[in-house]
C-alpha cells in the first residue's frame, strides 16, 4: 500500500480531495496516456456495484441499454462546432487502421500503413451527440416509435475517476 499522504481538506478543494481519496484508497492510478487513469481491482469492484444499482434503476423506469462507439467521423466534429473551441486542442484523431513494421529499432519500429488511410479520419469523441442523433434518425420514423428509453453506454478517456470518470459509460435519454 501507498505511503499515507496529507489528504486535502473536501471544503478547501473538492476536486483535489476527491482525488487524493481515490489515489490514497488506490482506487485508481495515472496511466502512460495522457489524461487517462486505470481503475484498479478494488476502484472497478465500486464501480461494479455502481453500474448494478444504476442499471436497475434505469430498467426500472423502462429504458433499455444501448452501447455507442467513441469514434466519430471528422465531419460530425463541424456539427458541434459551437463546441469544438474548448476541447479540439485535446480531441485525438484516428488516421488509419493498422500499423506496419519497418525493421527499425525503438520507437520507428512501427508507422501507419499507407495502404490503411481512412477516407475520413475519425475523433475520438466519447461525449458526442451527433453519433447518437444519427441513429436515432434511422430508427425514429414516427411518433409511434416514441418515447426511446435508452441507456446510452460509451467508453472514453478518462481524467478523474469511478463516478466522475468519463468513461463511466452512463448517459440518460
Amino acid at each position: 500500500m501507498a505511503q499515507a499522504q496529507k489528504i486535502t481538506p473536501r471544503a478547501k478543494d473538492f476536486s483535489e480531495w476527491y482525488n487524493d481519496v481515490v489515489m490514497q484508497a488506490e482506487l485508481a492510478d495515472y496511466s502512460p496516456v495522457r489524461g487517462c487513469m486505470v481503475i484498479r481491482p478494488h476502484g472497478y469492484r465500486i464501480w461494479e456495484l455502481m453500474q448494478g444499482a444504476l442499471d436497475d434503476m434505469f430498467k426500472a423506469t423502462g429504458h433499455e441499454n444501448a452501447y455507442f462507439p467513441l469514434f466519430i467521423p471528422m465531419s460530425f466534429l463541424a456539427k458541434e462546432a459551437e463546441h469544438v473551441e474548448g476541447f479540439a486542442k485535446e480531441v485525438a484523431l484516428v488516421t488509419h487502421t493498422r500499423l506496419k513494421a519497418t525493421g527499425k529499432p525503438g520507437a520507428q519500429a512501427v508507422m501507419p500503413d499507407p495502404e490503411s488511410a481512412l477516407e475520413e479520419p475519425l475523433v475520438v469523441r466519447p461525449t458526442s451527440e451527433t453519433i447518437i442523433y444519427a441513429m436515432f434518425a434511422k430508427w425514429i420514423h414516427s411518433y409511434r416509435d416514441l418515447p426511446l428509453l435508452m441507456n446510452q453506454r460509451r467508453r472514453g478517456r478518462c481524467s478523474a475517476c469511478i463516478a466522475r470518470s468519463r468513461s463511466n459509460g452512463w448517459r440518460c435519454r
